[in-house]
């Protein structure tokens, strides 16, 4: 599929400027309507820039939708950060770097590539969910949080072949879940990154990067003491120097 997919895809000629212009377009577009506060038609445009989920039989569109997942979480994330910086500088800063996205990042079809996305997809879902609804109930940080982990699983493994793919992606989604649904009692924040977003993060990472070389036959013991070593340390000292004074609600 993603074979095929980037063959569609002009490599050259008048046809690849014209694609690159009309990937420009869309961030411009949101920045115009983040400037004039019409978030709501934001989400509108980015729901229709994926028409083609839908060009489709109905049966067809959960798996389209798990295809174009990762793609959505960081056009939505782009536009809530936009609708929460604190100066159009900020705003400009993001629709730059959504551009990048849609012509360097989005494209890229290598394992590292494909894993790449799947943590930048994850990683600015999390921070935008707890960004704009970290007040929200717990069921529904918790219910968000599994979905995007979950999601951006599915993602990553869908490069490796992997016959489990999908029970992992599961077993992620509820390790997040849980995670959740125990430090959102005490939701801290360091700057505009909640604390399961960053925990999430390292242990994505970690994780990530251990099945990589694991399947590309790498993983030596050496590699995997260092990186157990170095998750656990970082979690430890994430845990530990943390204000959790007055935290419990």
């Amino acid at each position: 599929m993603r074979a095929f997919i980037k063959h569609l895809k002009p490599a050259s000629g008048f046809a690849h400027f014209v694609h690159i212009g009309l990937n420009i377009l869309l961030p411009v577009l949101l920045l115009i309507l983040a400037r004039i506060r019409f978030y709501q038609l934001g989400f509108v445009l980015i729901l229709l820039s994926k028409w083609r989920m839908f060009a489709v039989r109905p049966r067809h569109w959960p798996v389209h939708f798990r295809i174009n997942a990762v793609d959505l979480m960081v056009a939505v994330s782009t536009l809530i950060f936009m609708m929460h910086s604190g100066s159009g500088a900020w705003q400009v800063v993001w629709a730059v770097l959504y551009a990048l996205w849609l012509i360097v990042g989005k494209p890229l079809t290598s394992m590292l590539g494909v894993a790449a996305q799947a943590l930048i997809g994850q990683t600015m879902a999390l921070m935008a969910i707890f960004l704009a609804w970290g007040a929200a109930p717990l069921v529904g940080l918790v219910v968000a949080t599994w979905g995007v982990c979950y999601l951006a699983a599915r993602h990553f493994f869908s490069s490796f072949e992997e016959p489990y793919g999908s029970l992992f992606a599961n077993l992620w989604g509820y390790f997040a879940a849980a995670l959740t649904w125990i430090l959102a009692h005490w939701l801290l924040f360091y700057g505009n990154i909640a604390q399961p977003t960053l925990i999430l993060t390292v242990l994505a990472i970690g994780m990530g990067s251990l099945y990589y070389l694991s399947e590309t036959d790498r993983l030596t013991i050496l590699w995997r003491r260092q990186f157990v070593v170095s998750m656990t340390a970082v979690i430890v000292a994430i845990l530990i120097f943390s204000d959790w004074s007055s935290k419990i609600f």
